[in-house]
């Protein structure tokens, strides 16, 4: 973990640093990276305390054995929900919900890295965050009709027509079919497509160098991306000015603008 977060060793995810940036991972790919109970809980404390942790300032969710995430772990996960009363249902599509909220509201920009199976909750957690590389051979499927459940699932009827277009967000959330990369990619919901094997390396390498920038303002970035979402345009217009303000009193503003001057390039340092 970073050095804030140290004492937060996951057990139920991998982690690992790269200089400012934070890479996870699902760590069953004997499943194809199913969610538990414990990982999403664990995820989502994590994403919340990441608010704190100066020494992270991007993160890569990443792929492992070849794929992303298999969604809920049908026999960890569904099963017992069937044993459940509505309060211990409710209880747990909460939880879940919390992991979205934590990763839009963690302050740091995150980069989803799928490979091969993400769907279900693992379609969520690429949609949740910032933004999304492919490969060739991502499938990619809000499989919640599919079980006989509802598609507004973890923000899903919110922030996936946001991305890709309403009329494109209902088809998969209607149907629970697969989007092929090729689509994913041509609707905006991967940024680009890689080769697998250069997948996670580009990844880390494009959140590096955001984690070089000025971070204080990649923050207030994040935060603005989400709170516009139910603002009016001049409510929005407004909370941008006040925005862009405080971030007019950074250090990194100043520095920018003694680089341009002497001609060089800028070191943030993220205050």
């Amino acid at each position: 973990m970073s050095r804030q977060m140290a004492g937060l060793e996951p057990r139920h995810f991998n982690w690992r640093m790269d200089g400012k940036v934070a890479v996870i991972t699902l760590d069953r790919p004997d499943r194809k990276n199913p969610l538990t109970f414990d990982s999403y809980a664990e995820l989502r404390d994590t994403f919340r305390d990441m608010v704190y942790a100066d020494d992270v300032d991007a993160v890569v969710f990443g792929s492992n054995g070849g794929n992303f995430c298999s969604g809920g772990d049908v026999h960890d996960i569904i099963g017992p929900l069937l044993d459940r009363d509505m309060k211990g249902l409710l209880e747990f599509t909460r939880m879940t919900g919390d992991l979205v909220k934590a990763m839009v509201g963690c302050g740091k920009p995150i980069i989803a890295a799928v490979d091969g199976v993400c769907v279900g909750a693992g379609a969520i957690v690429a949609m949740a965050s910032d933004i999304r590389f492919g490969t060739p051979e991502a499938k990619t499927a809000f499989l919640f009709t599919r079980v006989g459940l509802a598609a507004c699932d973890m923000g899903a009827c919110a922030i996936l027509p946001r991305i890709i277009g309403q009329g494109r967000a209902s088809e998969l959330l209607f149907t629970g079919r697969t989007m092929s990369a090729e689509e994913g990619e041509r609707w905006g919901f991967f940024n680009r497509l890689l080769d697998a094997d250069a997948l996670e390396s580009e990844a880390v390498a494009f959140a590096t160098k955001l984690a070089n920038g000025p971070n204080f303002g990649h923050m207030m970035t994040k935060t603005m991306l989400k709170q516009e979402w139910a603002m009016s345009i001049e409510e929005a217009i407004e909370a941008e000015a006040q925005a862009q303000a405080i971030c007019m009193q950074t250090r990194d503003f100043k520095r920018a603008y003694d680089a341009f001057v002497a001609k060089e390039k800028p070191v943030f340092e993220g205050n």
